[in-house]
């Protein structure tokens, strides 16, 4: 079986895949600071919950925003699971031509996902990703990765705004009743949902008239389905999204 892991700034994503079947899955705290020992320790557990073991895994697939984990993880591979890593990044067989100025620039977790929107949406799409930044990735009509838009993301904008504003605090991340809010914290409740679906409809009606108005606009990461639902533009929710594409690019380099 494939382990797909998702190495992102604030959370990491795994999943453990049959074949093309997503058997298993877990989210987990990114810690940068994580060694291939204490890796293999966490992964060990996750994978007995589920009546699992590091036998039962053939392959690492690692998309990482983190430099420092990579070699974590080639020690996980190594050590513990002894099966074969293939990490994203420059050289790698995607199956899809990268038309940035400098593709090294591009974030392997964004390659993944137009990756998998291509194979299981179509061309021309976007990938809206609602990770530490939101990220937009465009995919043209010819099936060719041509940039994107990086804005800041949710957690990090609600984060600057506490710690700026003596008088505001946490709010949890839920959609309020109502738009108009009746207390500090459904208004702040407001500004996050419906202030992001704004900022995610007005880039992608942007980016459609550059791409073609049938571009179908995917979400993924971990506060998609907050946000989706009140945006006109995005047509579909993929929270795992991006394991997919790390298995198609497994697949396409074996």
């Amino acid at each position: 079986m494939l382990l797909a892991v998702d190495v992102g700034n604030t959370q990491t994503v795994l999943g453990l895949f049959d074949g093309e079947h997503l058997a298993e899955h877990w989210r987990i705290a990114t810690e940068a600071e994580r060694t291939g020992d204490e890796l293999a320790a966490l992964f060990s557990d996750l994978l007995s919950l589920r009546g699992r073991g590091f036998d039962d895994v053939s392959g690492i697939c690692l998309s990482s925003t983190v430099p420092l984990l990579v070699r974590a993880y080639q020690e996980l591979a190594q050590r513990h699971v002894d099966a074969p890593l293939l990490v994203l990044g420059p050289g790698t067989r995607t199956g899809i031509p990268v038309l940035y100025d400098d593709p090294r620039e591009v974030g392997p977790d964004r390659i993944a996902n137009a990756v998998a929107a291509r194979e299981r949406y179509g061309a021309p799409c976007i990938v809206v990703d609602f990770g530490t930044s939101t990220n937009f990735d465009a995919v043209s009509a010819q099936g060719e990765y041509v940039g994107g838009v990086l804005a800041p993301g949710i957690e990090i904008s609600m984060e600057a705004l506490f710690a700026r504003a003596a008088r505001l605090t946490k709010v949890d991340f839920v959609e309020p009743e109502t738009v108009i809010g009746k207390t500090t914290v459904s208004s702040l409740q407001s500004g996050l949902v419906y202030g992001f679906a704004g900022q995610v409809d007005g880039i992608v009606e942007r980016m459609r008239a550059e791409l073609g108005d049938n571009a179908r606009a995917i979400a993924t990461g971990g506060l998609a389905e907050l946000i989706a639902p009140h945006s006109r533009t995005i047509e579909k929710v993929d929270p795992l999204l991006t394991l997919d594409g790390l298995r198609l690019i497994w697949d396409r380099n074996r």
